[in-house]
């Protein structure tokens, strides 16, 4: 039977793959040159398509419609159907505000409507229903915890899948005001977890993984969680989280490593601020799910509000449910002692949020200064040297976003994890950089993603073109799927890949040739370390 998943008709799905399906066979009898066979699932039957070799499942409900009553509470079950449902299209995107474009990342915008029905999953394979155990990786996307979609093009796991003979998911959840507002102190036990609705979400996907990993050609015994910015973010928070517990077996957590949540006095103050907001009084909590999306979305929407108007702090709370305690702080969580972790973050993570017109690309030494003073204080002249001796022909605005991208957070959760002395870390550096918009960005914020899911190809909107990238792909994708496979991200043509330690601190700088440092920027790290406040990731 057809679904309505497939309402879009022959020409949205020639555009939804990119022109690989040809328009002419998805005419009323789609070719079964296309058409991928029938896979189970524990609410019933789909069909995908075979897009270059992978079969490719899109718009997969993990979780019933999160409207209405459902709004706020934990993910409930689909409802099952009957007949063969068609995976062809992608499902909703999460409620979210919509950001200002930015041209490096024009390919992670999701063109499908938003909407509350939005627990869906797309799933990339090299092979169904064919007895393997391949590792299963589950993306988490970024966008802090406001917004995103693991459904944009960008997040496509096609080449990943099929390279690294991984199964890849990659998720849908609930965000913002939808997924992270704490009711509990004004609605009670029906709303107890609220603060956390948009990570139990994860915990959903992780539980339809387990229930339906055999199905395609994937093992629910070897589950990779990996996320960037936002998807570290959460990551680093459901290695806290009871209820995920034993539901994913690996880590990699790119540039997004948190260490503390909400705490429930802070979440309890942004519920008032919204309550007042809105109009309404603590006693009408109920009347949240009645209002429209939009009203919801317009309530945390900042944006031409007077100067110094505090932003909504909507995140994971620590619930004592959920969550009980920070993720990373004062020490790593236990119930995830035995999960082995990558984590690591790019050289200029901040020329990513820069508009391309800012004047941090342009500084004098005396501006560059000037600048670092308020944040780093009598520290700055000796950091700036000790990068300038380390890169002597770097212009001041590169010093100036070397500087504040030092990845403190990322060092401190790798040594807490290390403390433990029950599972591998291993820490990377992303050194290479971009030749986009004249090579001003140096290395932002999401820059490895093309490389990681080895799609250069289709996004030179971030990494340009030229014969050095696909190389680079194949050896950083490459040492992704070999930590799903083992464990260790070690891989043929690069160094060894040795542990994080406490003494050695080894990190792998990657760029076009990969190299093995031992504590790089050792000196930065001790003044870092010895900064009155915390400095960023």
């Amino acid at each position: 039977m057809k679904s309505a998943l497939f309402g879009g008709g022959a020409s949205a799905v020639s555009t939804l793959f990119g022109g690989l399906i040809p328009t002419t066979v998805l005419g009323v009898d789609a070719s079964s040159k296309y058409e991928g066979p029938v896979v189970e699932t524990t609410a019933g039957k789909i069909r995908g398509v075979i897009q270059a070799g992978t079969h490719t499942f899109r718009g997969i409900p993990y979780g019933a419609s999160t409207a209405g009553s459902n709004r706020f509470m934990p993910p409930r079950k689909p409802e099952p159907w009957t007949g063969v449902r068609e995976a062809f299209q992608n499902g909703p995107t999460a409620p979210q505000l919509s950001n200002p474009p930015n041209a490096l990342i024009l390919n992670h915008k999701e063109p499908a409507a938003q909407g509350e029905d939005c627990l869906v999953i797309n799933v990339f394979t090299p092979g169904v229903n064919d007895g393997r155990k391949r590792p299963v990786m589950v993306w988490l996307h970024g966008g802090g915890f406001a917004s995103g979609a693991g459904s944009a093009h960008s997040f496509d796991g096609n080449y990943l899948a099929r390279s690294g003979d991984v199964v890849v998911v990659s998720v849908n959840h609930r965000l913002n005001i939808f997924g992270y507002l704490y009711l509990a102190e004004a609605g009670g036990d029906k709303y107890a977890d609220s603060g956390n609705a948009g990570l139990l979400d994860v915990v959903a996907v992780l539980e339809w993984v387990r229930d339906n990993a055999s199905h395609f050609g994937g093992n629910s015994g070897n589950v990779t969680l990996f996320g960037q910015s936002g998807g570290g973010l959460k990551i680093s928070t459901l290695l806290a989280m009871p209820p995920a517990k034993g539901l994913f077996h690996k880590a990699i957590i790119e540039s997004g490593s948190a260490l503390k949540g909400i705490h429930r006095e802070e979440a309890s103050k942004t519920t008032e601020r919204i309550f007042a907001k809105l109009g309404l009084q603590p006693n009408q909590v109920d009347e949240l799910q009645k209002l429209p999306a939009d009203r919801l979305l317009s309530a945390i929407d900042n944006r031409g509000s007077a100067p110094g108007t505090a932003p909504f702090n909507i995140a994971p709370v620590v619930d004592g449910r959920a969550l009980p305690s920070d993720p990373f702080d004062p020490a790593a969580p236990e119930i995830s002692a035995d999960v082995p972790l990558i984590v690591g973050s790019v050289n200029t993570e901040g020329t990513f949020f820069t508009p391309p017109d800012s004047p941090l690309f342009s500084l004098d030494e005396a501006g560059m200064r000037t600048r670092l003073m308020p944040k780093f204080g009598e520290a700055t002249d000796k950091l700036v040297d000790l990068y300038r001796k380390e890169m002597p022909n770097a212009s001041p605005s590169q010093i100036y976003f070397l500087i504040n991208a030092f990845p403190a957070a990322a060092i401190t959760q790798a040594e807490r994890k290390v403390a433990q002395g029950k599972a591998p870390v291993y820490m990377y550096l992303f050194t290479w950089e971009t030749p986009v918009e004249g090579g001003k960005r140096h290395s932002p914020h999401t820059v490895e993603l093309p490389f990681v899911f080895n799609n250069v190809v289709e996004q030179p909107e971030e990494v340009g073109n030229g014969p050095e990238l696909q190389p680079l792909a194949e050896k950083v994708s490459g040492a992704w799927t070999a930590f799903a496979h083992t464990g260790n991200p070690s891989t043929p043509g690069v160094p060894r890949w040795f542990p994080y330690t406490a003494n050695e601190r080894a990190t792998m700088i990657i760029n076009n040739e990969w190299k093995l440092e031992n504590d790089p920027r050792h000196e930065v790290r001790l003044i870092m370390n010895n900064l009155p406040t915390p400095s960023a990731s």
